[in-house]
């Protein structure tokens, strides 16, 4: 209590700057040992672009009160002055290998050993534990090989009703908005959320009283994420606890962990009784659902509960918000290239007007919409970085990475390259058309990750996003309110913009 009362805020600061320059005095002399060097005894700037520091304390002090917005900007801001070449930073312990090239990113997508991910996704794991994101080695194997039927093509296919179900529920809340301001950040979220919900617990979250909550505290955590990002300073846990959003944290996890163990138990029941795929009271089927797969796996003793809690918060994060991402981006696009959208209609017109009827391999045969939601993925990557770490000492790209080395792969700057993608920041879908992708390096484009650790769902998000294109985009002219110049984007788990992206819609005649 005296402490608390004698001790300022700033004070406590300054000493902790201190402590922290004290810190990074030993961290400097021990990285000049452990500092990344290349296989053939070359300079090491031959190779890559050291980023010069704004003291002799390596790049620690860099991101120093930085917001999300000037965390993303510095990023972009690296890869200039690196003039297109990977970069280097010394950052807390170890070292940060940047990666912006594609041909540099293969050797880390196709490693063996790089599969362990970085200091950043430590921070989400409060969240997702030991989730399928977040988990290494044995874990990781075993999970992703119980996981994988669960995205098989017959499975996607009985998901497509819900997709449907959805869009149709979303069409009518998208009528009342005819001729108004629509925000997507409002609509377009609540939309994949429920998605996600049904098909991968089984449950309709808008069935549910606490849904809205539920929803809230995913936000509220990732609120508290980006905090941390934003600040070095908490990403020790003692700073955090005293200065930063803790309390907050710990409140939302309940809330988040609570109402996923109370969906999980109801799935589980619902599983010992053996009820699915029998007709309930009212003669619909019970749908097979992700979650399931899992409670299979526990019936055998391969994952406890609280496993299955880790990768169902897993499903709910990356399914939720990633895709909503990549949908309002999507449309942002197309309310800004009338003739893209055009082109889209023409196609789109041609299904079968009952949209029950539209099956999977009509959507799949939406080539043009499928460049679309591609050339939007790459200039706007639902998640813009991912990262690795080095377990032990190895060598990539011909440089002796020391181990606990973090790398970090610019997938945002990788799909800007020019090299790949000439007018890099010009929106032509047609660059994804068969023929103009032939001799395009394998790795430029990448918004799913790539190798071993590519994204599980990449199928189940893209047949999502098509089907609700393409309903949208049948009953609706999309219009442009936001304009790109209005946009200032923000560094995270997933691209955000400061702004929430509004459009108009005008409903379709009949021709």
């Amino acid at each position: 209590m005296i402490l608390e009362v004698l001790i300022s805020v700033p004070l406590l600061v300054f000493l902790t700057c201190k402590l922290w320059s004290h810190f990074n005095q030993s961290y400097f002399i021990l990285s000049l040992c452990k500092r990344i060097r290349t296989e053939d005894g070359s300079p090491l700037e031959d190779k890559i672009y050291v980023t010069p520091t704004k003291t002799r304390f390596g790049n620690n002090f860099d991101l120093l009160s930085f917001t999300s917005a000037s965390i993303f900007n510095f990023m972009r801001d690296a890869c200039d002055q690196a003039k297109g070449r990977n970069y280097l930073w010394y950052f807390f312990h170890a070292p940060m290998y940047n990666v912006v090239r594609a041909e540099e990113a293969e050797e880390i997508f196709q490693s063996p050993k790089l599969i362990t991910k970085n200091m950043v996704y430590d921070l989400l794991k409060p969240f997702l534990r030991e989730g399928l994101l977040t988990s290494t080695d044995q874990k990781w194997h075993s999970r992703r090989k119980a996981l994988t039927p669960a995205f098989h093509f017959n499975i996607l296919q009985s998901f497509l009703s819900i997709f449907k179900e959805e869009c149709n529920k979303l069409t009518k809340v998208l009528n009342q908005s005819v001729d108004k301001e629509l925000d997507l950040n409002q609509v377009i979220p609540q939309f994949t959320l429920n998605n996600v919900c049904e098909t991968a617990l089984g449950v309709k979250l808008d069935d549910m009283t606490e849904g809205l909550r539920y929803r809230q505290s995913i936000h509220a955590i990732e609120e508290v994420m980006q905090q941390r990002l934003c600040n070095p300073f908490f990403y020790n846990i003692v700073y955090f606890y005293l200065f930063g959003d803790y309390r907050k944290q710990v409140d939302n996890l309940k809330i988040a962990h609570d109402f996923s163990s109370q969906i999980i138990e109801k799935r589980r029941t619902l599983f010992r009784s053996k009820q699915l795929g029998q007709a309930d009271d009212f003669g619909k089927k019970q749908r097979y659902a992700m979650l399931d797969t899992l409670l299979a796996a526990e019936a055998e003793g391969q994952i406890d509960h609280e496993g299955i809690c880790d990768e169902v918060n897993t499903f709910m994060f990356e399914g939720y918000d990633t895709t909503s991402t990549c949908l309002i981006f999507t449309l942002l696009m197309l309310a800004l290239h009338e003739d893209v959208q055009k082109r889209c209609f023409e196609e789109v017109e041609n299904l079968p007007e009952d949209s029950d009827e539209i099956s999977v391999f009509q959507y799949n045969e939406l080539i043009y919409l499928e460049c679309v939601i591609k050339e939007s993925l790459r200039m706007f990557p639902s998640v813009p970085t991912i990262g690795r770490k080095c377990m032990e000492e190895c060598v990539v790209n011909g440089l002796v990475m020391p181990e606990n080395t973090q790398i970090n792969v610019h997938i945002f700057d990788i799909m800007r390259d020019p090299r790949h993608f000439p007018n890099p920041n010009t929106f032509q879908p047609d660059r994804f058309l068969p023929e103009n992708t032939v001799n395009r390096h394998p790795f430029a484009f990448v918004p799913f990750s790539a190798g071993q650790r590519n994204c599980i769902g990449q199928k189940f998000a893209i047949l999502e996003i098509k089907v609700l294109l393409a309903a949208m985009i049948r009953n609706f002219r999309i219009l442009p309110i936001t304009l790109l110049s209005d946009i200032t984007f923000e560094n995270g788990i997933v691209l955000r913009t400061q702004q929430n992206v509004k459009v108009k819609l005008l409903r379709r005649k009949q021709e």
